[in-house]
């Protein structure tokens, strides 16, 4: 009997392709061909005009840490072999707030605005996340 990952995603719809990209070390965004706006997370419509002329975006990777969260405790498996960890919401360079982990960088360091980049990391043969480091 395998054990339930709480920590993967369920690729599906709008996100397959996000998940493929990912596995090949690409962020993918949406971007509205009508009004240009950038969005994450993938969903087939624009959450700012409603218009349903969406298309994939590969983003530049670049962002700045809005807030964090250094995660202590966390009972769910495998969350708890990570602690602590750094949960976090970063600003992508395109314009939308992505929440993601911030890796390789000590918990002190962390500042509200520091410049940060994508980085991948392999969670399993299936699954490759993005996180972010600092730039």
């Amino acid at each position: 009997m395998s054990m339930v990952r709480f920590d993967l995603p369920t690729p599906e719809g709008d996100t397959i392709e996000f998940w493929e990209a990912a596995k090949e070390e690409r962020l993918l965004i949406k971007h509205c061909t009508d009004c240009g706006a950038y969005s994450y997370y993938p969903r087939p419509f624009c959450p700012k005009c409603w218009s349903e002329n969406v298309e994939w975006f590969e983003a530049s990777g670049k962002a700045t840490l809005y807030t964090w969260s250094v995660i202590y405790s966390n009972d769910m498996p495998p969350f708890k072999d990570r602690i602590p960890y750094v949960a976090a919401h970063v600003d992508l360079a395109e314009g939308p707030r992505m929440m993601t982990n911030v890796v390789d960088c000590e918990f002190e360091d962390l500042r509200v605005g520091m410049d940060l980049t994508v980085k991948f990391q392999v969670i399993s043969d299936d699954f490759t996340i993005p996180v972010f480091v600092p730039a």
